[in-house]
C-alpha cells in the first residue's frame, strides 16, 4: 500500500484544504483542551478563545518550523483545584500560580535558548521522554473506554448498546478513511469520522437534548467572561512548580514529531518552551487555562502525514473565531461521548505508541535494568491512577504530573553511581536471549 505524501511544516496546502484539515484540529483538540476548564471550574469559552491565542504565538515564536496545538493543560488541574477547592471565586488566585509556572517556564525556555538543550537532555534522555509521552497516552486510556460505553465499562441497558454502536461505527470509519481512501479525504479521517458519528447520534436519538437546545439559543457573538489574576503566595507554591510537567511534555512531543519528520527539530525546543510559557502567560492574564502542546494534534499529524504548519494557524483562527462565537462553541460541545470516545481510541493509541517510536529511534537500551525500572514503573503508576490521580491531604495530584516527576526522579537517582555500569552478565544473557529469538 503506497503511504500519502508527507508535507512539512513549511509545506502549505491550498485553502480549500486547509479549511478541513484546520477544522479536523479543532476537533481534535476541542474534548480536551474544553474538558480542562470545566473539570477546574474556569470557562470553556475562555480556554477556547486562548488556545487560538495561544497556537498563533506558539507558531510566531518557533518561526513556524514546530507544527503544534497548544490546549489547556490537563497536569494543573489537581493544584487548581487544591487553590480553588471548587470555588469559582477563587479562580483568580489560581490565575496567579498559573502566571507563576509560565514565568519559570519562559526562564527554562530563554536558558534552553541560551546554553542549549543539555542541561534538558540530562534530565530527560530518550528513556525518560519517551516514558512521558507514552504515559499521556496510557494515562487518558479509561477516559477514551469510557466515553465509548459508560463509567462503569457495561452494557446493560438498550442505551449503552446504542453508545457502543455510535463509537464502534466512529472508530471504524475514522480507520477505515486514514487507510483505505486515496487523496485528499484520506487527510480527514477524524473529522469524517466524527461527522459520520454525530449523524448516527442524530438518527438513533441519541443527541443531548439539552445541548442542542443549547445551540439553539446561543448567540452568534458575545466576547469571552474575561479575568485577571490576584496576588497570592500558597497558589505559586502549589502551582508554580507544575511547569516541569510541561518541560517534559513539550520535549516529548518536540521528539515525536522530529521522529516521524526524519528532521531534528532540537534547535528550537528553547522556543518552543518559549512559545508555551508566552501563550500559558498571556492566557493566565486574561482568566484561561495554562497552554500545552497538544498531543491529540501529533496523533492527527501522524496518521494523515500532514505536518504544515499552516494547519494550525487556521486551526488557531477558528478556535479563536469558536471563541468568540458560542453558536459555533455550542455546536462542537454537543458532539456526543461516544462519539469523542471512538475518535480518541485512536488518538491516544497513536499518542502511547510515539512514546515507544521515541524509545526504538533513540536505541534504549531495555536491556539495562535502569531503563527498564525508569520506564516501567511510571508507566504502571500513571495508568493505574488514570485522570483521577491521587490526592494526598487533600491535594489532587494528576496521574500524567506524577507519572512525568517518578520518571525524572528516578533516571536521576539511578544513574548515581552509574559510572560502576551494570552487571555484564545482564546484558551478555538478554543479548544471547536475542540471537535465539533471530535464529528461531
Amino acid at each position: 500500500m503506497v503511504q500519502p505524501r508527507l508535507y512539512y511544516p513549511e509545506d502549505k496546502l491550498p485553502l480549500t484544504q486547509l479549511l478541513p484539515m484546520g477544522m479536523q484540529h479543532v476537533v481534535a483538540m476541542f474534548g480536551a483542551t474544553v474538558l480542562a476548564p470545566i473539570l477546574m471550574g474556569f470557562n470553556p469559552q475562555v480556554a477556547l478563545f486562548f488556545s487560538g491565542v495561544g497556537t498563533l504565538i506558539f507558531a510566531f515564536t518557533t518561526a513556524f518550523k514546530v507544527p503544534s496545538y497548544l490546549g489547556s493543560s490537563f497536569a494543573f488541574i489537581g493544584p487548581v483545584l487544591a487553590v480553588t477547592g471548587g470555588d469559582s471565586s477563587r479562580i483568580p488566585l489560581a490565575l496567579c500560580g498559573i502566571a507563576g509556572a509560565a514565568v519559570l517556564y519562559g526562564l527554562a525556555g530563554l536558558a534552553t535558548m541560551r546554553w542549549g538543550s543539555r542541561w534538558i537532555d540530562g534530565l530527560m534522555p530518550p528513556v525518560v521522554t519517551g516514558t512521558v509521552v507514552a504515559i499521556i497516552g496510557l494515562n487518558l486510556a479509561g477516559s477514551a473506554v469510557a466515553n465509548c460505553l459508560n463509567a462503569d465499562i457495561a452494557v446493560r441497558t438498550s442505551a449503552d448498546a446504542v453508545r457502543l454502536l455510535i463509537s464502534g461505527l466512529t472508530f471504524m470509519t475514522a480507520a477505515f478513511v486514514s487507510i483505505h481512501l486515496k487523496g485528499f479525504l484520506r487527510l480527514l479521517p477524524i473529522l469524517i469520522g466524527a461527522v459520520t458519528g454525530y449523524a448516527l447520534s442524530a438518527l438513533l436519538g441519541a443527541l443531548d437534548p439539552v445541548a442542542v437546545d443549547t445551540v439553539r439559543v446561543s448567540p452568534w457573538l458575545g466576547l469571552p467572561p474575561f479575568q485577571t489574576p490576584a496576588w497570592s503566595g500558597e497558589a505559586l507554591l502549589a502551582i508554580a512548580p507544575i511547569f516541569v510537567v510541561l518541560v517534559a511534555e513539550n520535549k516529548g512531543h518536540l521528539a515525536a514529531i522530529s521522529g516521524y519528520l526524519k528532521r531534528d527539530l532540537n534547535p528550537y525546543l528553547g522556543r518552543a518552551y518559549l512559545g508555551d510559557a508566552v501563550a500559558t502567560l498571556v492566557s493566565a492574564l486574561g482568566g484561561g487555562t495554562p497552554q500545552t502542546t497538544y498531543a491529540e494534534n501529533m496523533g492527527v499529524m501522524a496518521i494523515t502525514r500532514v505536518f504544515s504548519t499552516w494547519n494550525f494557524v487556521v486551526a488557531a483562527c477558528i478556535a479563536i473565531l469558536l471563541g468568540l462565537c458560542p453558536k459555533f462553541g455550542a455546536l462542537i460541545q454537543s458532539i456526543p461521548s461516544p462519539v469523542l470516545g471512538g475518535i480518541t481510541l485512536i488518538l491516544y493509541g497513536l499518542i502511547a505508541l510515539m512514546g515507544v517510536k521515541i524509545w526504538i529511534d533513540a536505541g534504549v537500551d531495555f536491556c539495562s535494568h535502569k531503563n527498564l525500572v525508569v520506564a516501567g514503573a511510571p508507566l504502571i503508576v500513571a495508568t493505574g491512577m488514570g485522570v483521577k490521580g491521587v490526592t494526598v491531604g487533600g491535594v489532587n495530584i494528576a496521574g500524567i504530573a506524577l507519572g512525568t516527576v517518578l520518571a525524572v526522579a528516578a533516571h536521576l537517582l539511578l544513574s548515581l553511581g552509574s559510572g560502576r555500569g551494570e552487571p555484564a552478565q545482564d546484558h551478555v544473557l538478554c543479548k544471547e536471549h536475542r540471537k535465539g529469538e533471530v535464529s528461531a
